[in-house]
């Protein structure tokens, strides 16, 4: 059990609400799913909050749980790898007349990326990190940064091309 003071609990209870969405939002970047976003952050900021009286600088209070996030799912990531079998199933590919609006597109395209791939571009055009930033972040290099995200945006790139527009493209 936790001992809770009345102001800490308070303070914290107020960041939550006024940031909660916020960080919702780049969890679910993170994780591509809706329930595992949830979970995310609820375990980011449950460590938020055991530390929440050494934090002395409240202006990095989302730095501090964007950092738990990317930690907590890389962790998870190593957990699931063990649990990932390959399936004798291949699923049904998207409907080619699916246009959609463009979020919804860029969404659908980032849940089929890979985690690492995801997590990069989340880190690298949505929350605006540098590269040495983001390989501190994940643990890898920057070199791997910087060839994961490129690979990760052409493959965006490929899924966001209309289906007509492929068909118009010179073969080589």
């Amino acid at each position: 059990m936790i001992a809770v003071t009345g102001g800490t609990h308070e303070e914290f209870r107020e960041y939550v609400v006024a940031r909660g969405p916020a960080l919702l939002r780049i969890a679910h970047q993170l994780t591509g799913h809706p329930n595992d976003a949830e979970d995310l952050l609820q375990a980011a900021l449950f460590r938020t909050y055991l530390a929440w009286d050494r934090i002395q600088d409240r202006a990095a209070l989302d730095a501090y749980v964007r950092r738990a996030m990317v930690n907590i799912n890389i962790s998870w990531w190593r957990r699931r790898k063990l649990e990932e079998y390959p399936s004798e199933e291949i699923p049904e590919p998207a409907l080619a007349g699916d246009h959609g609006h463009l979020p919804e597109q860029v969404e659908r395209a980032l849940d089929r990326l890979p985690n690492r791939m995801r997590t990069a571009v989340v880190l690298r055009y949505y929350e605006d990190m540098t590269e040495p930033e983001i390989a501190r972040a994940l643990g890898i290099s920057v070199g791997t940064v910087k060839s994961t995200v490129s690979r990760a945006m052409a493959r965006l790139r490929g899924d966001l091309t209309i289906p007509e527009q492929r068909q118009l493209e010179p073969q080589h």
